[in-house]
């Protein structure tokens, strides 16, 4: 697993060099993975989502606290694929939570491309992404998160109960909740995961 997270981590990308390769595929018209026409389609928009995101996502002194007090390098490395529309919406919150920080380094990889990094951090047995996975300064896993946070993943659950599938109507009504959200559930949810890591390492160092 190490191996694998090194060699990963190597051919990784920054949240800038992550957009830049959005930008060259929407120009090329084009998809990271297998190409189809939909997800050519879902990268130009995840491309525009994001850009809008980058540009109006304003985070407070009090919500970015818990991560600019960090006093531990971490990385967060997130396995995705330009078509994955969750991503577009995480993505952007997560590079303000790091940039943030001087203690968190957000690394991208591709999901197809490091299949042997994804299989280590399935969600009910699929390659559902986005995924973070947190890693120490010894690339040691410290925990994961995604691909959704608890809300938005009962929004799924609670669809396919009642429809029997992901739909085109649901991807619409799911791209609302995150407008109106603005990343405030993400937030949260990784407020507390810094916080449990964060009580961990005390009791760690205190025993």
């Amino acid at each position: 697993m190490r191996e694998q997270l090194i060699s990963s981590l190597e051919n990784s990308f920054s949240y800038q060099e992550y957009m830049d390769l959005l930008e060259d595929l929407v120009t090329s018209e084009s998809t990271t993975g297998e190409i189809t026409q939909e997800r050519i389609d879902f990268t130009a928009l995840n491309f525009k989502r994001s850009q809008r995101l980058n540009k109006k996502l304003q985070l407070s002194e009090l919500q970015t606290a818990p991560f600019t007090e960090l006093e531990t390098k971490q990385t967060w490395l997130v396995l995705t694929e330009s078509w994955c529309g969750d991503a577009a919406q995480t993505l952007p919150v997560l590079n303000k939570l790091a940039e943030a920080s001087e203690n968190i380094e957000l690394r991208i990889i591709l999901r197809d491309e490091n299949p042997a990094v994804m299989d280590n951090f399935l969600t009910n047995g699929t390659r559902s992404i986005p995924k973070m996975v947190i890693l120490d300064t010894d690339l040691e896993v410290l925990t994961n998160w995604g691909p959704r946070t608890a809300a938005a993943t009962k929004l799924v659950t609670d669809y396919k109960e009642k429809f029997g599938k992901i739909d085109a109507e649901f991807k619409s009504q799911l791209q609302i909740w995150y407008n109106k959200d603005k990343g405030m559930s993400i937030i949260q949810e990784l407020t507390e995961i810094v916080a449990t890591l964060k009580n961990r390492e005390a009791g760690v160092l205190q025993g």
